[in-house]
C-alpha cells in the first residue's frame, strides 16, 4: 500500500480529528452503494479504510512514522529493507557503508567507508552485544516484538430505525463466532468500530475486527442531522377542525394534536426522537403536515359551491 498521508490527502502533521475528518469525506465519496458501477472507487475506499485503520491506531501510526513497521503493518527490517539485497540491506561480500545507502569497499575500509561496528553500536546499543565487539553474533541484538495478526475489515448493515435507537447488533466473524455490538451514541453512516483480538491470529497475537457500519435507508423518514423529519398527510377535515392523529416514530406510534386551521407545510416537533447524540441525548422528529385531498369527491365539491377563499395567497410573491 502507498503512504497512508497520501492516500488520506493529509501531512504527517495531522491530528487525529483532520485525520478522521479526511476518511469520512472519502469515504463518503467512494462508497460502494454510491458508485456500484465503478470498481475502481470500490478498491480505493478499501484502500483508504486500510490507510485509515493504520494512522487512527495511535501506536501503528507511532511505528509507521519511526520506520519500524510498513504502511500494511508489516515489521521492517534495521535497515528499512531486510537482508538480501535492496538498498541498505548487504550485497554479496562487498563491506563499508556508502552514503547512498549501500556497501562498498571493506569494513571499515575506502576512502568514503565507515566502520560497521559503529553502525551496530548504535542500532543494537553497544557493540559488546555484537559478539564481542565485531560481526561476530548478533545474539546481544534487541528485538521488538512479534507481529501481531492481520486486521480483518467487516461491513455491517443496519437499519435505519435500530441505527436511530442503538439497537444491538449481531455480526458473524469469519471464523464462525457471532458477536453482539452496541452501537455508539452519535452513529454516523460509515463509523467504524473496533473489535480487539478479533481478526487474524500471529506471533504477538490476535489482530482486531474493523467493522464498518453502513446505515440503511427508510422508505418514510428522513434523517436530518440528529433529527428525523417525516411528511405526514392529514385530511382536510383535520386540518379545519383539528385532530389528534397517530404517527409513527422509531420508537413506536405516537399520538399528536393537530390544531384546528393547520395548513400544509405546517412542522410539529416531537422530542427525543431522533438520532442519539455522542452525549446520549436524542435528537427530534420533526412533523411536516401534508393536506390530502381526495381526487374526485363529489360530496365535497357539493359542500364547498358557492364558496371562494377571497384571500391574496400569493400577494407576499409579488404576483
Amino acid at each position: 500500500m502507498a503512504d497512508p498521508y497520501s492516500i488520506l490527502g493529509v501531512p504527517r502533521s495531522a491530528s487525529e480529528k483532520d485525520i478522521k475528518s479526511a476518511y469520512r469525506k472519502l469515504a463518503k465519496e467512494l462508497h460502494p452503494d454510491t458508485n456500484k458501477d465503478n470498481p475502481k472507487a470500490t478498491e480505493r475506499f478499501s484502500e483508504v479504510t486500510r490507510a485509515y485503520d493504520l494512522l487512527s491506531d495511535k501506536d501503528k501510526r507511532a511505528k509507521f512514522d519511526r520506520g519500524e513497521i510498513d504502511a500494511d503493518g508489516n515489521p521492517m527490517g534495521p535497515f528499512g529493507g531486510g537482508f538480501g539485497g535492496g538498498g541498505g540491506g548487504f550485497r554479496g561480500n562487498q563491506g563499508g557503508f556508502r552514503h547512498d545507502g549501500g556497501f562498498e569497499g571493506g569494513f571499515g575500509g575506502g576512502p568514503e567507508g565507515i566502520d560497521i561496528g559503529d553502525i551496530f553500536e548504535g542500532l543494537f546499543g553497544g557493540r559488546g552485544g555484537m559478539g564481542g565487539g565485531g560481526m561476530g553474533g548478533m545474539g546481544g541484538a534487541r528485538r521488538g516484538p512479534p507481529p501481531k495478526g492481520a486486521n480483518v475489515n467487516y461491513r455491517l448493515q443496519v437499519s435505519f430505525v435500530d441505527a436511530a435507537t442503538r439497537a444491538n447488533q449481531r455480526i458473524t466473524l469469519s471464523d464462525g463466532k457471532t458477536v453482539d455490538l452496541k452501537l455508539p451514541a452519535g452513529l454516523e453512516n460509515g463509523q467504524q468500530m473496533r473489535l480487539g483480538g478479533k481478526g487474524e491470529s500471529g506471533p504477538g497475537g490476535n489482530g482486531d475486527a474493523i467493522v464498518t457500519i453502513e446505515i440503511g435507508s427508510h422508505p418514510f423518514y428522513e434523517r436530518d442531522g440528529d433529527n428525523i423529519r417525516l411528511d405526514l398527510p392529514i385530511s382536510l377535515s383535520e386540518a379545519l377542525n383539528g385532530s389528534k392523529v397517530k404517527v409513527p416514530t422509531v420508537d413506536g406510534a405516537v399520538m399528536l394534536t393537530v390544531a384546528p386551521g393547520s395548513s400544509s407545510g405546517r412542522t410539529l416537533r416531537l422530542k427525543g426522537k431522533g438520532f442519539s447524540r455522542k452525549d446520549g441525548t436524542r435528537g427530534d422528529q420533526l412533523v411536516t403536515l401534508q393536506i390530502d385531498l381526495p381526487a374526485d369527491d363529489g360530496d365535497l365539491k357539493a359542500r364547498l359551491e358557492g364558496w371562494a377563499d377571497m384571500r391574496n395567497l400569493r400577494g407576499k410573491l409579488g404576483v
